[in-house]
């Protein structure tokens, strides 16, 4: 094999020429620096579109893009850097095989770091890459943006999930759509109003958007008019996660109002046991522990109010656990319970649910909930807490998009 081919090999490059190697620096600082030039068949193209076009001028001299190391000997690419007059783009910087537009990286060293990005901590990336936070943070919205030129997310979605995630303080917010069929995240931007909604559907176009049938949300109304004005012909299913939530809000009122009335009453050591009660009643009777079943059967022998809670907020539960008929059944028996259970905050919420009624039906019908997009928030979630943080919606974007969008590429040299 010739010195040629084992270097193209070792720096993963295609249709480069390599002209000559030397190594600058002093020891212990040294650097491979690799001069290379495109084939004859890949000069003198767009950077942007990828065809021929007119040469322009020499542009700003020779450049160097950062490889992947050697061992522990940093290598970089050294080339010429021409621009051209493309027909489409006007004047642009010559496209290069090795790189992708606007970057002073190899492919295969983006390709590296967006890898790395997706499983573990930027400042870990930049530390073992050699490179500062801000350049990881743009190489993967490149990376993104380029798997996601090559690719239709949003082709053949028939059902999708949209829900909304707050990503900094200060009501700041994220819309995510999830696939329901391969679990993607299909489409993210700032905004929780319906004009961010109806983005979304700008984006699926007229014919795409007559193609889904069912959409399931939490009880924002912005999203069910953006669904029924932009996709009339989709069924709308009410997430179940967020109606129990709603029973649980309703519970834990009542939990509080009856601490409050035993502590008016004069009843202190009652009203502080039962304060400390609240995730025995909240959690789901399958996780409690020896102490909270405990508790539990303490409440139901001396506090019939909110032991009734309790059954109502379980009972609940139990309707999205069965769906079909069988769950409307239970559903309207929950109803005419919670209405005369003489509990003020059962019976606010059995008026929220009647109005709801038609989509929690299509919840049970369909058996679809939003269970989907609910993993992609915790997952967007961990994302920001391991970033400590996003600078930008638009890099958490990026990174969701690599991580639950199918954007990630594979570490270099592996199969896909």
């Amino acid at each position: 094999m010739s010195t040629h081919r084992v270097w193209k090999r070792l720096l993963g490059v295609e249709h480069t020429v390599i002209e000559a190697v030397d190594l600058e620096g002093e020891e212990g600082v040294e650097t491979v620096v690799v001069r290379v030039r495109p084939t004859r068949s890949r000069q003198g193209r767009c950077s942007r579109c990828g065809r021929k076009a007119a040469g322009y001028d020499a542009g700003g001299g020779r450049r160097r893009w950062r490889g992947l190391d050697l061992g522990s000997t940093m290598v970089e690419l050294e080339a010429a850097a021409p621009r051209v007059r493309c027909r489409a783009h006007g004047v642009v910087v010559a496209a290069v095989p090795w790189a992708r537009p606007g970057s002073r990286f190899t492919r295969r060293f983006e390709d590296q770091v967006a890898w790395l990005a997706a499983h573990c901590s930027g400042s870990a990336v930049a530390e073992l890459m050699r490179v500062a936070w801000r350049s990881v943070t743009a190489i993967v919205e490149r990376v993104v943006a380029d798997a996601l030129g090559s690719r239709d997310l949003l082709e053949g979605v028939t059902r999708v999930g949209i829900d909304e995630l707050a990503y900094r303080k200060g009501q700041r917010y994220l819309l995510a759509v999830t696939d329901h069929d391969t679990g993607r995240l299909i489409w993210a931007a700032k905004g929780r109003d319906q004009a961010t909604v109806e983005a979304f559907f700008d984006a699926l176009g007229p014919e795409r958007a007559a193609a889904i049938t069912h959409v399931s949300a939490d009880g924002a109304e912005w999203i069910h008019a953006a669904v029924r004005a932009r996709a009339p012909q989709a069924v709308i299913c009410l997430d179940a996660f967020h109606v129990v939530g709603w029973a649980t809000k309703a519970l834990d009122e009542v939990r509080r109002r009856q601490v409050a009335e035993l502590r008016a009453a004069g009843a202190v050591d009652t009203a502080a046991g039962l304060k400390g009660t609240r995730w025995a009643l909240l959690k789901n009777p399958g996780d409690l522990t020896m102490l909270q079943r405990t508790s539990l059967a303490g409440i139901a022998q001396l506090n019939g109010p909110l032991y009734r809670a309790y059954l109502l907020k379980e009972q609940l539960r139990a309707v999205f656990a069965v769906k079909g008929e069988h769950g409307r059944r239970l559903l309207a028996g929950w109803l005419a319970w919670a209405k005369r259970s003489r509990l003020p905050a059962f019976v606010k919420l059995a008026a929220t649910i009647e109005r709801y009624k038609p989509l929690i039906l299509n919840t049970l019908d369909h058996r679809l909930s939003n269970a989907r997009s609910e993993a992609t928030n915790v997952h967007l979630r961990t994302l920001t807490r391991r970033a400590y943080g996003f600078h930008s919606p638009e890099a958490l974007i990026a990174m969701a998009m690599l991580t639950r969008g199918g954007c990630c590429p594979p570490l270099p040299g592996r199969a896909a």
